[in-house]
């Protein structure tokens, strides 16, 4: 069995502050990898983006490694969560771009979602802020800094 933790961020305001990720995959209990990254910052970026940002990395690693197990993917964003199972309408532009995409990635994986609350989810939540500090780093890199 694989779950899979997802989280996002944008800060230091939503939106348009820096919108990153974090993402932690277990099998059965035991970490077997870990993601995060920057998206970006400013107009268009905001915490439901940098959710399914997670969410699309973390199932794009599953693809890339052939994952075949069955999984279950945890989030504490209700709303990606709801819309990734069907229960809420998808009619924002960010969900309308996200979730066919993510569904078309996991396409024939034994998937299931599950809510959690924001204490189950820290250590995502921790590696989006790792995301959001790389991001900083990079920046002030590419300024020569």
């Amino acid at each position: 069995m694989i779950t899979v933790y997802f989280d996002g961020l944008c800060y230091p305001r939503n939106p348009g502050g820096v919108a990153a990720y974090g993402y932690a995959v277990y099998r059965d209990g035991k970490q077997i990898w870990q993601g995060f990254g920057g998206v970006g910052e400013g107009k268009g970026m905001t915490n439901n983006v940098a959710e399914y940002e997670g969410l699309m990395a973390a199932a794009q690693w599953l693809v890339d490694e052939g994952v075949e197990d069955k999984i279950l993917i945890k989030g504490d964003s209700e709303l990606v969560i709801k819309q990734m199972k069907g229960e809420y309408r998808v009619s924002s532009a960010t969900s309308k771009k996200y979730v066919p995409e993510i569904k078309r990635l996991l396409q024939g994986k034994d998937v299931s979602f599950s809510w959690v609350p924001r204490e189950e989810n820290e250590e995502a939540d921790g590696l989006s802020r790792m995301g959001y500090e790389s991001y900083l780093r990079q920046k002030k890199r590419k300024k020569g800094g």
